[in-house]
């Protein structure tokens, strides 16, 4: 469990380096280690981004780096799954790797329009909140091959019935949209949709969607991602 008086060496050293919306499979020389991000991924993002703004404050520039901190292990997490699976062997083939890149480089022409197009605009914590939870697309692709999940499995009743629910809010939110920018955004979305993606992907992207393109004091839709 992590100490009140938690370092403020530590924080630096996880949010010394911004990060990125897609970070690159490499993994930076500043990396934290595994014991360092340990304990913050035992929590969900929420429970410990409240925690280190109820240590500082809950400013945006405070809030922000709790962001950047948990992202930073996150992500550092996931190079390693990707190392274990190269050098193991299992890890996914080239077709199923084009695949994907096809469907992040869809996913950021998406959140790049979308955030430009919220009303009001996005500031820097939401953009921060989406670089966080587009984190989850690229763990998930690489776990479920070393867990050997079936990803295309048909979704649940419980599933299927968010799904439903999850396109009419998301097609109320595009119909808020000014019309230039309800063409635009559509049509990036629609990119997204038309990749190599399976249906439980499909239902998180509606999710992550639908957090982008939310007002203000909305309830949120669904629970963050992780």
């Amino acid at each position: 469990m992590l100490r009140s008086g938690f370092t403020k060496s530590f924080i630096c050293l996880l949010i010394l380096v911004a990060c990125p919306l897609f970070a690159l499979a490499d993994e930076p020389p500043t990396a934290p280690s595994p014991a360092l991000c340990a304990p913050i991924l035992q929590m969900s993002s929420s429970d410990w981004i409240a925690k280190y703004t109820a240590e500082h404050s809950a400013t945006p520039d405070d809030t922000i780096a709790a962001i950047n901190s948990y992202a930073r292990c996150y992500e550092t997490r996931t190079n390693r799954l990707a190392a274990r699976l190269n050098k193991s062997g299992k890890g996914p083939w080239m077709g199923a790797n084009g695949n994907f890149r096809d469907f992040q480089t869809a996913l950021k022409a998406f959140t790049t329009k979308a955030l430009a197009a919220t009303k009001p605009p996005a500031d820097s914590v939401k953009t921060a909140y989406t670089s966080l939870y587009a984190l989850q697309f690229r763990y998930k692709f690489l776990e479920s091959y070393e867990q050997k999940a079936d990803r295309n499995r048909a979704l649940t009743p419980e599933e299927s019935d968010e799904y439903a629910k999850a396109k009419n809010r998301l097609g109320e939110l595009f119909g808020l949209l000014a019309m230039d920018q309800f063409h635009d955004v559509h049509a990036a979305f629609s990119q997204i949709l038309a990749s190599e993606i399976n249906d439980v992907t499909k239902l998180e992207v509606y999710r992550y969607s639908i957090f982008i393109l939310a007002r203000p004091g909305e309830k949120p839709f669904s629970p963050p991602p992780f």
